[in-house]
């Protein structure tokens, strides 16, 4: 649970979470002349917003300015510090779950989310399914740790980001996936030789030839596992930013909270 007597929100990061996440997020000396918030409590702030979908401009009074929460928000987005975190969570969440540091198949997806009145200028339609937004793009290991997310206009096919998936795994694995189950979205040599160059093998899961209501794929299911958790983050379930840059660092803050909370729970 969150310490709730800082000022109970149920995005307020825990004493143990903050001690972790403290170094990722200092661009400069937590104590520095200029900062005139404290660090912990814009990144609940930012939290907050992730957590409940609510509009910049309406934070609570008991949080900073809106503008100073995003301003600091889009410096560890520039910096690269929530793929930072995500990174090395996954690394110590795998090695306490018995497993080595990385690993060595994914699971790869997408999810179109519908665009809105800010998004709308570099939105596409995804004939598929009838909408009009972007394309979240995500590798996950078979743990549903993240590993890569990018970020696409809705009409932007899936064999299309195979590529960019690819090349990001390989890099912040060290290249040790050999293997990425994909649904029948990813068929054709397109996809296929897409992931070769990058040393992977693509591996189609099929839905069986006759079905009725909801099937549980193997290996399918721990992707969409990870979107459903996503979704729980209500800011991430339309596309609400002018930004991709700013939706894809949202995604990363959510998949970095999330893990944050099963490695506390695995160090309990």
């Amino acid at each position: 649970m969150a310490d709730k007597g800082r000022g109970g929100y149920p995005s307020d990061v825990t004493d143990e979470e903050w001690a972790f996440v403290l170094p990722y997020l200092l661009l400069c000396r937590e104590d520095s002349r200029q900062r005139k918030y404290e660090l912990r409590t814009v990144f609940d702030a930012v939290r907050y917003v992730a957590r409940t979908g609510g509009q910049w401009r309406f934070l609570p009074h008991d949080l900073p300015p809106w503008y100073v929460v995003y301003q600091q928000m889009q410096r560890w987005l520039r910096a690269g510090c929530f793929e930072l975190l995500v990174e090395d969570v996954r690394s110590l969440l795998r090695e306490w779950g018995g497993r080595k540091s990385q690993p060595t198949a994914v699971v790869i997806d997408s999810r179109t989310l519908q665009s809105t009145p800010e998004s709308g200028p570099r939105a596409g339609y995804d004939g598929a399914k009838r909408r009009k937004g972007s394309k979240v793009h995500i590798a996950v290991d078979t743990l549903a740790h993240l590993l890569a997310l990018t970020v696409t206009p809705a009409d932007q096919g899936d064999r299309e980001q195979v590529a960019a998936l690819a090349q990001e795994v390989q890099q912040v694995t060290g290249g040790t996936v050999e293997l990425a189950y994909v649904d029948q979205g990813y068929t054709g040599p397109t996809a296929a030789q897409a992931a070769q160059q990058h040393g992977l093998r693509l591996e189609v899961v099929k839905h069986p030839m006759a079905k009725r209501g909801f099937v549980l794929l193997p290996r399918r299911w721990v992707v969409e596992r990870s979107f459903a958790w996503a979704a729980r983050f209500r800011r991430l379930t339309r596309d609400y930013e002018r930004l991709d840059t700013t939706l894809k660092g949202l995604h990363l803050l959510a998949f970095a909270t999330l893990m944050l909370r099963n490695l506390a729970d695995t160090l309990k």
